[in-house]
């Protein structure tokens, strides 16, 4: 038996497997004890039911709640399953006159018969004491954007950036971004299906499940632009990290790639990986292009040597895929201000994410 009079929490939990470590509010952290891989969560905390629908949603965000798994929220309760290669996650939580208490199991997958013994006791012996845990209880030293209590946010495998072709919501991405995928997100939140990946271009075309109202959609400018010109890429640089796209300016320095490649035009902008994917504007806030990402391979390029899909291509892969795209075929109109071309980046480039 373990009674935690912080967090109001009486029950037995497999000790000679976890013990207590820290207190990160609204959980207290009961970590394993050598190699056993075990973990628990005592929950606790103050609130009502839409605090107790706030920490459902969170808990599906973390790590040690697997995608995978059945789940059930009532209006006074939840309960989480979740399970993968490696753990067995279990989550039990109720509200009662205002304090919401639970507990989540952490579990090496494998042990099944061992897991059921634990958590039918854990269940049976669980006992509300007075009070919950302290806002400020612990300190919180681990502090990053990615945790949350000190617990791991789940994270993509890979994301990149892109952009919004149609009204329909409509997306052309890197086609690095959708490999071996079990799901694709658009910022994180909507489900995406792959329409088209065109492997040799590097470009792929995705739909939301969800029908989607871009407010800005690319207007693809296939006029043969001219060289040394000022473009600006927009992009995720940093896979998400930053909320929202930003703008890098360059310039472009030729048509062709290094080998004489058409479609490809190479640019000198300071790019970064998360970027890849995003579109490249010309003065005047049409697409000229999507960014492709940097290749690995023996030829060593200075770091501000890019590519680019051109828009042609992209407005073609389109066009095979039954997707309508706008397009300018004559030169024409003034260049925008660049706090308007970063204004309408913003609304056209979105982040995709594949998750294992």
């Amino acid at each position: 038996p373990v009674r935690d009079t912080q967090a109001g929490i009486e029950m037995i939990l497999p000790t000679a497997m976890v013990g207590f470590d820290k207190y990160e509010p609204p959980f207290a952290h009961y970590n394993s004890i050598g190699d056993s891989q075990a973990r628990v969560l005592l929950i606790s905390q103050s609130g009502n039911k839409d605090t107790l629908y706030g920490l459902y949603d969170i808990m599906q965000t973390l790590e040690i709640v697997p995608e995978q798994g059945p789940r059930e929220r009532k209006s006074d309760s939840f309960e989480l399953i979740g399970e993968n290669g490696r753990i067995i996650s279990q989550t039990q939580v109720s509200l009662q006159n205002g304090e919401i208490k639970g507990f989540t199991l952490i579990w090496p997958a494998g042990d099944e018969d061992r897991r059921r013994r634990v958590i039918t006791e854990m269940t049976q012996s669980f006992t509300r004491l007075p009070g919950v845990l302290n806002s400020t209880a612990g300190g919180g030293d681990d502090q990053a954007v990615d945790l949350v209590s000190g617990l791991q946010v789940r994270l993509p495998k890979i994301a990149r950036s892109g952009f919004f072709i149609d009204a329909q919501g409509t997306v052309a991405t890197t086609s690095q971004a959708v490999q071996n995928c079990s799901r694709l997100t658009l910022d994180d939140d909507t489900e995406l299906d792959v329409v088209i990946d065109d492997a040799n271009s590097g470009v792929s075309l995705l739909k939301p499940r969800t029908p989607l109202a871009p407010i800005k959609v690319a207007t693809f400018n296939t006029v043969p632009p001219r060289l040394q010109s000022e473009i600006a890429v927009a992009g995720f640089p940093y896979e998400g990290v930053l909320g929202s796209a930003t703008i890098t300016f360059g310039s472009l320095e030729d048509v062709r790639g290094l080998n004489g490649e058409e479609n490809i035009a190479r640019l000198s902008v300071a790019s970064q990986k998360g970027d890849a994917g995003g579109p490249v504007f010309d003065a005047k806030g049409q697409v000229l292009g999507m960014l492709l990402p940097r290749r690995d391979d023996a030829q060593q390029l200075p770091e501000e040597v890019k590519f680019a899909a051109e828009a042609k291509l992209i407005a073609d892969i389109a066009q095979k895929a039954g997707i309508t795209v706008t397009t300018v075929t004559e030169a024409g109109s003034a260049s925008i201000k660049p706090q308007d071309l970063r204004e309408n980046a913003k609304d056209m480039t979105v982040l995709v994410s594949c998750w294992e």
